[in-house]
């Protein structure tokens, strides 16, 4: 189980002090340890944000050319393209660093073979924790009515990512009769038969639950209880309890696993050491997180990011 190794004998942290908090405030690209997340968090009013390194300006089409329009962008740690739709449905794949999609009810995490699905006409905002190699293709809403109609995560295949790249290189106007057109057919049918993956976390629209919400993000390894939780967010326990699963679908404690396991995240593809973000976590070993982050993900670190356990 998790353990704040901070915390002192005696009772609890005094409550964060977070005040009005919503759910466009919230960030999952966070590092976790305290020395990154002081330099990348201001405090505004008690609202948490996170300093963003560059504001990335989102391309002004009044429709797509072709059925499928790609982007290729290197992104610096902290960039940030602000609240907007599309008119199409846009994916996007890091093949490098971590993106997170944000929504009005929820975050969306994709590390490397992973890819974010947002339906057209969802606004939604792209952060980037680490330096990040960024595709995203835009495609047509009438060439993909199989889609779920909600922003979701898809394990990305070796060759679907094969194909991200090689559409990625076709001219804007490519000949949809020739091979290029035929190339694009095969992505949309490669596309639909991607499994959707556990990497998002809902988000509650209750400002005391989003004052909870925050506090986590700011510090994941903080472990008190969900009583002590309640008085912060100004409810019983069990109140709190039920309000959480109502609004997130999850129980408190596995909407809190989820949490830091997807912040962590963001801390493995920089390259730290998987016993410093286990720690950071709140987790008192290395091997109670790395089973925690496969039951989640059904990968350890080192499988996933090419790094291991030190």
């Amino acid at each position: 189980m998790p353990q704040n190794r901070h915390r002192k004998a005696g009772g609890p942290r005094p409550a964060p002090g977070v005040a009005a908090v919503g759910a466009a405030d919230f960030a999952i690209t966070a590092a976790t340890n305290r020395a990154t997340r002081s330099a990348t968090r201001v405090a505004t009013e008690g609202t948490i944000s996170v300093a963003p390194a560059v504001e990335r300006s989102i391309p002004r089409l009044a429709r797509l050319p072709r059925p499928v329009y790609a982007r290729m962008e290197s992104l610096p740690a902290g960039s940030l393209a602000r609240p907007h739709t599309h008119a199409w449905v846009q994916l996007s794949y890091a093949i490098s660093g971590v993106l997170e999609i944000r929504t009005a009810t929820a975050s969306f995490v994709a590390p490397p073979q992973r890819a974010i699905w947002i339906p057209a006409g969802i606004e939604h905002e792209v952060r980037t924790s680490a330096r990040t190699e960024m595709r995203s293709l835009y495609l047509d809403s009438a060439a993909t009515a199989w889609a779920p109609a909600d922003c979701h995560v898809l394990a990305v295949s070796p060759l679907v990512r094969e194909l991200i790249l090689a559409v990625g290189a076709l001219s804007v106007e490519y000949d949809e009769a020739g091979p290029a057109g035929r190339l694009v057919a095969t992505l949309f049918d490669q596309l639909a038969a991607l499994p959707q993956v556990a990497f998002n976390l809902p988000l509650p629209r209750d400002a005391r639950l989003l004052k909870v919400c925050s506090a986590l993000q700011a510090a994941p390894d903080d472990t008190r209880s969900l009583a002590t939780w309640g008085e912060v967010a100004g409810l019983g326990e069990r109140s709190l309890a039920r309000l959480f699963r109502a609004e997130t679908g999850l129980s408190f404690g596995d909407w809190r696993l989820r949490l830091r396991l997807l912040l962590a995240l963001g801390a493995l593809e920089r390259g730290e050491r998987v016993t410093r973000v286990a720690l950071d976590c709140g987790y008192a070993s290395t091997s109670a997180f790395i089973a925690a982050f496969r039951r989640a993900f059904g990968s350890t670190p080192l499988a996933m990011f090419g790094r291991g356990a030190g």
